[in-house]
């Protein structure tokens, strides 16, 4: 029964169908957010690739870190955009599934490059007369190779897993993009054993990170502790504080509705949490890197004077 009725038919993505009247408003709010977003971390990555003093590991991983954002952004609010725009258009099955591809790679990716720009700041910070030798440039592109494959078998097992189930009745997603709680709700098969899969690999791509940054921080405390220069101190502290932010705002949201795939929360509710790492965040990333860093802003003038 499963496989072709499966993939046979369309899905209609409900995203904020409970307020109709503010669509209009909604499409063109989400449109600057996405416009901004594309800016921002397209800026990030030329300004690091352009910039010889920014041929750093840090900026290396901060590139890295806003080529995920284009590609998650990239994925989701054209079709956002589509869903306001025109409520009740269709999206094939295969489309939905790669958008749930795309999803849970990008999560999985960030997850860990997040833990490697913490160990980066560790190392930095901890081990300052070895930075170079040990942040050289073939294991900044291991590191970051391996942050972009990580998500590729997580992604696929739980996709194509997913869409083997058989859906039963409407084909409405309670949702603004195809993403796994809200498909569960419409499989009509015991997915127990599945859920039980996602809980265990949402703790090992969310939690082992997650333990890894507060380990790395950890460490930068200590260190920054011993620190007899008040300067030096601030110093330390104010290159780890952009990370930390956008730790908090990422993992905040993500691990709400990630660590509970089927929990009693309201689609709604879960619309408004979601928005906040598929756009928000993306968003803000830039800002928070570039507001706060000096050599940022620095680059962003010698290039604007080229």
């Amino acid at each position: 029964m499963g496989i072709n009725q499966s993939w046979a038919h369309e899905f209609i993505l409900l995203g904020f169908a409970h307020v109709p009247t503010l669509r209009p408003v909604l499409a063109v709010v989400f449109l600057a957010m996405f416009l901004l977003t594309l800016t921002g971390n397209g800026i990030i990555v030329l300004l690091t690739l352009w910039d010889p003093v920014l041929h750093t590991p840090m900026y290396f991983f901060l590139r890295q870190l806003a080529l995920v954002e284009l590609c998650f952004s990239l994925d989701i609010v054209p079709q956002l955009l589509v869903t306001l725009l025109w409520p009740g258009h269709g999206m094939s099955t295969v489309g939905c599934a790669l958008q749930m591809l795309v999803v849970l790679a990008c999560l999985t990716s960030e997850c860990f490059l997040l833990a490697v720009m913490a160990w980066d700041r560790y190392v930095a910070i901890c081990r300052p007369l070895h930075y170079g030798t040990i942040m050289s440039p073939q294991l900044c592109h291991l590191l970051a190779a391996t942050c972009w494959l990580a998500g590729v078998p997580v992604s696929l097992v739980f996709t194509i897993w997913l869409f083997n189930f058989p859906f039963c009745g409407p084909r409405g997603i309670r949702h603004f993009f195809c993403d796994i709680a809200p498909l569960l709700s419409l499989v009509c098969a015991d997915t127990g054993v599945f859920e039980d899969v996602v809980l265990v690999a949402t703790v090992l791509v969310i939690v082992i990170p997650f333990c890894l940054i507060a380990i790395s921080y950890a460490g930068v405390l200590a260190t920054v502790l011993q620190m007899t220069s008040a300067t030096g101190r601030y110093k330390a502290l104010s290159t780890c504080a952009s990370h930390l932010i956008v730790v908090v705002l990422y993992y905040g949201t993500m691990g709400v509705i990630h660590l509970r795939p089927k929990a009693s929360y309201s689609p709604e509710s879960k619309q408004g949490v979601s928005l906040s790492y598929t756009m928000v965040t993306p968003m803000l990333n830039p800002l928070i890197y570039s507001l706060r860093n000096k050599e940022v802003k620095a680059a962003l003038g010698r290039v604007y004077c080229r």
